[in-house]
């Protein structure tokens, strides 16, 4: 009989000791001075190696998590339909419905109940943009149809975090159907046969629910607990600050898995629920390593352990389980709607990404045009491939390289294919071996799988019939090909340098916005309200918003890469202020009732502490405003002086 989970988490001596090492110090007076010990002075971090490129890049076999049982799947989608066609004696129109079998790359790690959905938006998606290329066939309406699809897809796929492959299949989807002979098909039983393949891929999808319905929930709850016991082994080591904003992160997706992606009123289960207590308990481990940051290596040791065992029970599916919601759990990313309506403003990235598709799809669509291309639809595809992730120069120059050398390369193959011109099964094997090694490749070395997805393409793009001439098919694709990527990367060049000088201030601006919101909500004591909830989820995804706009500055040319390297200082510091107001929040939360959580408040914050911290911040974020040095800081509590004054410090070199 399986061991039953009681609903308060067990704890060893060991852990015990680690919990009143990390839960009761934060709660000293803030003028004592082992409360000021808390603050580590730290140096600043260096800051992560900016991107390059060199050819050997091409070469590198990246390691990757466990990927064959996502490319099994991914290739039976492909096949399936193709199979179906050839059964039923139109094998164009089962390569017409593959291309709904693009679902299964999508929605990998997302819960069950909401991969549902979330898939079949995706599908339905599909055959509305082959259908919408196919019905735009009006030379006047082609380009703008093409436009549109690809921005509205690459504006949702970056607002509501859509992952890769992104928009850029959308537009491979258009440009695919369109390019089939299929004129014995009207646009409805097209876009019927698309869907079709998009339901296939759904159920494929859909069929792990029955061994392991909360699979996804468990496997982001685990990687977080591993993420934090590798931040806690970094502790006072250069990767210090790499490590804990990796854990933020993996804290923040697993909170995101349980609670944004569940139902607003989910039923009582006992799995999800105890997740949350075990995530709840992972937050309290990180929060509490923040705060304290204990030099005693053991107990480092100790604490890393937990979190490791933590992560076994997460996996453990023989445990019978208990319903052990705690009471309060933090929120995870934006919801649906409210992540759309915080991009639906001109300076968001979402909204900068789209509008930089939007350009370079319609130059590509009128040079294609101007030029006589046969399929302006590769050209606009390829522009969309460039731009459509929001990556920086450097990444976007890279992925250019790496996709052209793979499409020459690939072309070579989908001309050996093409010639041979596999028929019934052998054609439904050769697609789903393409599509296999695709999905294994495509972490790893994108360039390798870039051959494939180029010889998959062409051949689904073929609608099994022998072209009368491949040659002709093949120098046709790679100058669509190469010229897209070229628009792709000159849009780029020319909108980069805006970007760059404003997008780290507003960053910062933002954070401490929020952050001086959560400042209220800890100052009172009121860390558990359903308003403190979102500020705290907002102040964690600033944070992560701000890395990522350096990011994307260290990555830009040359000449601009300098303004976001200056700022690199001004970020480190704005991120450990983020990580120890956060920090606070929890051991303010962990103090127990509303009268004990109002008592910690005090002892942390002092009579006049909120109002010190605020008049900090607003003077810092006046100086980035300006771009000048913020005036003379006064005093502040303890437990966040040392990161508000070396935030204001960090300005200095920034302005300068």
């Amino acid at each position: 009989m399986p061991n039953k989970v009681k609903s308060d988490t067990t704890w060893s001596s060991a852990s015990a000791a680690i919990f009143c090492a990390i839960g009761t110090i934060t709660y000293e007076d803030p003028d004592h001075e082992s409360s000021r010990g808390m603050n580590r002075i730290a140096p600043v971090p260096p800051a992560p190696p900016s991107p390059s490129f060199h050819l050997g890049t091409l070469f590198q076999w990246r390691p990757a998590a466990r990927r064959w049982p996502f490319a099994i799947r991914a290739a039976i989608c492909m096949g399936a339909p193709v199979l179906a066609g050839w059964v039923f004696g139109d094998i164009t129109a089962g390569l017409m419905a593959t291309i709904g079998s693009f679902t299964a790359l999508y929605g990998n790690d997302r819960p069950y109940l909401n991969r549902a959905v979330y898939l079949a938006a995706i599908a339905l998606s599909f055959a509305l943009a082959v259908a919408l290329g196919l019905a735009a066939e009006i030379r006047l309406l082609v380009i703008p149809a093409i436009v549109f699809i690809a921005m509205a897809a690459t504006f949702l796929c970056n607002a509501l975090r859509i992952g890769p492959p992104g928009a850029y299949m959308f537009a491979v989807a258009c440009a695919a159907g369109t390019a089939m002979p299929v004129e014995h098909l009207s646009v409805i039983q097209i876009g019927l046969l698309v869907l079709a393949g998009g339901t296939f891929a759904w159920l494929a999808h859909m069929v792990g629910a029955l061994v392991s319905p909360r699979g996804p929930e468990r496997a982001a709850v685990a990687a977080a607990a591993e993420a934090i016991a590798a931040y806690v082994e970094t502790v006072g080591q250069p990767a210090e600050d790499a490590a804990r904003h990796a854990a933020a992160l993996a804290m923040h997706n697993s909170w995101t898995m349980l609670v944004t992606h569940q139902p607003a009123q989910p039923r009582p289960s006992g799995t999800l629920s105890r997740l949350r207590s075990i995530n709840r308990e992972l937050h309290l481990l990180f929060a509490g390593v923040i705060a304290t940051a204990p030099a005693d290596k053991t107990l480092l040791a100790d604490i890393a352990g937990r979190a490791r065992l933590l992560a076994i029970q997460a996996r453990d599916t023989r445990v019978e389980l208990e319903r052990t919601d705690p009471n309060h759990v933090p929120l995870g990313h934006h919801g649906l709607l409210s992540s759309l309506l915080k991009e639906l403003h001109p300076s968001s990235p979402s909204m900068l990404v789209a509008a930089r598709v939007g350009v370079a799809t319609a130059m590509a669509g009128l040079v294609g045009e101007a030029m006589g291309l046969e399929r302006a639809y590769w050209t606009m595809a390829a522009a969309v491939l460039m731009l459509h992730q929001g990556l920086d120069w450097m990444r976007t120059l890279q992925r250019g390289i790496e996709r052209m050398s793979g499409t020459i390369v690939g072309l070579l193959l989908a001309g050996a294919i093409l010639a041979i011109h596999p028929e019934g099964l052998w054609l439904v094997l050769t697609l789903m071996l393409l599509q296999f090694v695709i999905e294994i490749c495509v972490i790893r070395n994108y360039a390798l799988a870039v051959v494939f997805i180029t010889a998959a393409a062409l051949t689904i793009a073929s609608g099994g019939h022998q072209l009368p001439d491949i040659s002709h098919v093949l120098w046709v694709r790679g100058v669509d090909t190469a010229i897209g990527c070229a628009i792709g990367l000159l849009v780029l060049v020319l909108t980069t340098p805006r970007s760059v000088a404003v997008r780290i201030p507003q960053e910062l601006v933002s954070l401490l916005t929020v952050l001086k919101a959560t400042i209220g909500y800890a100052a009172e004591g009121r860390v558990t309200s359903t308003a403190a909830r979102r500020a705290r989820r907002d102040l964690q995804h600033r944070t992560i918003a701000l890395l990522q706009a350096y990011d994307a500055g260290v990555g830009a040319t040359p000449a601009h890469r300098r303004i976001a390297e200056q700022m690199w200082p001004a970020v480190a510091a704005a991120q450990r202020l983020a990580y120890r107001v956060l920090s606070a929040c929890w051991s303010i939360e962990g103090a127990g009732d509303e009268r004990s959580r109002e008592e910690v408040a005090r002892r942390l914050f002092g009579p006049d502490g909120e109002r010190q911290v605020r008049r900090a911040v607003d003077d810092i974020e006046t100086a980035i405003r300006r771009g000048s040095k913020p005036a003379e800081i006064g005093p502040l509590p303890g437990f966040l002086e040392t990161e508000i004054r070396n935030l204001g410090n960090s300005l200095v070199p920034a302005a300068r």
